[in-house]
């Protein structure tokens, strides 16, 4: 199934010498559907001129910017991070002209512009708006508008807007959402349009078989009916649609049933088990084999006992959508640093697949206590440290960074396991919630103490349960010792340098993990490209000798401790001199 829209878009000056309307429209690439289309459309301020020129940029860097950012994210959060940088530079630039031009006018001169952003991706739309141009959706032959106009309602006041792009440092968005049918005809115009025209008209007009001349009877009827303005409008039918939204994919496997417990030689759709590899009590996983293709591939269900509970299938879910989001763009499979995952489109029952790769976590390889020479664990550390950057440029924060989800196959490669707890843009608001993590590898922060609140996780998190990894790879020691489930207490003292527990640690690589797993949150790496190019650099440009944390950090009662014994310590000698020295 493919997504396919008919697109059209028809712009007239009216009765003005200048045309400050500008509209445009981009497809998703021919490569990835799941991407969405992105239409918007503007209408310049012409007060003092640049009316045009704001338009224009403003449709320029939110549309063509669009598939530019991670797929991971949700479209809310790409249209609210575009729109906002675009009004900071027109805001900007309108500051700049004013003082130039000195002028009296409030107004005059600057560049300012109404959006109305229409995005269609899997089976969702999405809308952004700001100012006075409209969005509308004819549907079964109802005409609802999707947008309220940001302008003064008195008559003389009419054309002077609330909100636009360019008139204020910050700029509120209005974002509305609904569920995406077949046939559902979206409509973007101007106040030269929407202005003369009734809804009834509108409907009337949208049916034509072809969007271009829907989008043309539209401003042509505008016109004839007096329209004093440029009018511009674009007009999207949607024709087929493409699930490829994290909703979507949870949607579609919410009905499905949680295979029972399988065994060697039993099969499911494709797949015939070969072996049980895991059963944690919530999830089970077995190795399989396609009978289509004849490849292994990995296949996780849930238990039995997990057959109803949301949060448990909504994070099964999460985990093979980002698998197939981050993963599976680069052929060969898994060659960013991750597993990647097969579409269950016709699956019978609730399950994911993934590749198999032969070979062994590190949490494996400790247990059998194979050694590894310290150019081997830096060169593995850069790899996995290069999957998190990838990771964290699609906006997803892992949350489980440990020796047993990191594997090395027998390909040489070492990929990163387990997104089941991964955060990114599209997961639910109750997953997020989730104190998710093993305690030894998670930032002391995450815990928080009597004084401060618990601090979510976030890039700068796997940094640390890398260097944590790290730490125990080369030392088989964890830098603060293994940490009891939900402890609140706070590490109290630095960790001793990697080179004490084993002498062929070279200086350079002490300073780099000592820096990875310092207490305090500002003598860290903040992202995964930080601690690569301070690996890759080694001993060519060391880091510099990272400094002790001060008590005072490492406990803040130390203070308070401190002022209590030197005040027991008085009043001791105080007692012993009223009791025993003559008077």
């Amino acid at each position: 199934m493919t997504f396919d829209v008919d697109i059209g878009h028809y712009t007239s000056t009216g009765p003005r010498r200048r045309n400050e309307d500008y509209a445009a429209a981009l497809r998703p690439p021919a490569t990835d559907g799941t991407l969405g289309l992105i239409a918007a459309i503007a209408d310049g301020v012409s007060a003092g001129g640049g009316g045009l020129e704001a338009a224009q940029s403003t449709i320029i860097g939110v549309v063509g910017d669009f598939h530019s950012a991670p797929d991971t994210w949700h479209v809310s959060v790409v249209l609210d991070r575009l729109i906002g940088a675009q009004n900071a530079w027109l805001a900007d630039h309108n500051r700049r002209r004013q003082g130039l031009r000195h002028s009296e006018s409030t107004h005059a001169g600057i560049a300012m512009t109404t959006l109305t952003a229409l995005v269609l991706r899997g089976q969702a739309w999405t809308v952004a708006h700001v100012g006075d141009t409209r969005a509308w959706l004819v549907r079964d032959g109802e005409c609802v508008q999707l947008t309220q106009d940001h302008a003064f309602e008195e008559a003389f006041q009419r054309s002077r807007l609330m909100r636009a792009i360019g008139l204020d440092d910050r700029v509120r968005i209005d974002f509305e959402q609904g569920e995406l049918r077949r046939g559902d005809v979206f409509i973007l115009t101007t106040d030269g349009v929407h202005g003369e025209l009734s809804r009834r008209q509108i409907v009337a007009l949208s049916q034509a078989d072809d969007a271009q001349l829907a989008s043309q009877a539209l401003v042509e009827a505008a016109l004839k009916q007096g329209s004093r303005d440029n009018a511009t409008a674009l007009v999207v039918r949607v024709k087929q649609l493409l699930a490829g939204r994290f909703e979507d994919t949870l949607l579609a496997g919410r009905d499905l049933p949680v295979p029972p417990r399988l065994n060697v030689g039993d099969s499911i759709d494709e797949y015939s088990i070969l072996a049980t590899l895991a059963d944690t009590g919530a999830h089970r996983v077995y190795r399989a084999r396609s009978v289509r293709s004849d490849a292994c591939v990995l296949l996780k269900t849930l238990h039995e006992s997990c057959r109803n509970d949301p949060q448990e299938r909504a994070m099964l879910a999460h985990e093979a959508w980002l698998a197939l989001r981050i993963a599976d763009r680069r052929p060969p499979h898994g060659e960013a640093g991750f597993v990647c995952a097969h579409a269950t489109d016709n699956a019978s029952a609730f399950y994911t697949v993934f590749d198999w790769h032969p070979g062994a976590t590190l949490a494996d390889m400790f247990a059998a206590e194979r050694r590894f020479e310290v150019p081997e664990i830096v060169d593995g550390a850069i790899a996995i440290a290069r999957a998190l950057a990838r990771l964290h440029r699609h906006g997803v924060i892992h949350r489980d960074i440990k020796p047993s989800n990191l594997h090395l196959g027998e390909d040489g490669k070492w990929r990163v396991l387990d997104l089941g707890v991964a955060l990114s843009g599209s997961d639910l608001q109750n997953f997020r919630l989730l104190h998710a993590g093993t305690p030894s590898y998670m930032n002391p922060e995450q815990w928080g103490t009597d004084s401060t609140e618990r601090v979510a996780a976030d890039e700068a998190s796997d940094v640390y349960a890398l260097g944590v990894t790290l730490y125990e790879w080369l030392t088989t020691k964890l830098p603060y010792g293994p940490l009891e489930p939900y402890s609140r207490g706070r590490v109290r003292r630095d960790p001793k340098p990697p080179s004490r527990l084993r002498p062929d640690v070279p200086i350079w690589l002490d300073y780099v993990v000592l820096k990875a797993v310092a207490i305090e949150p500002q003598q860290r790496f903040h992202t995964a490209e930080e601690l690569i190019v301070a690996l890759e650099r080694g001993a060519a440009r060391p880091l510099s000798r990272p400094h002790g944390t001060p008590m005072i950090a490492r406990d803040p009662t130390a203070l308070w401790k401190i002022a209590l014994a030197a005040s027991l310590l008085f009043n001791a000698l105080l007692i012993y001199w009223l009791l025993f020295l003559p008077s």
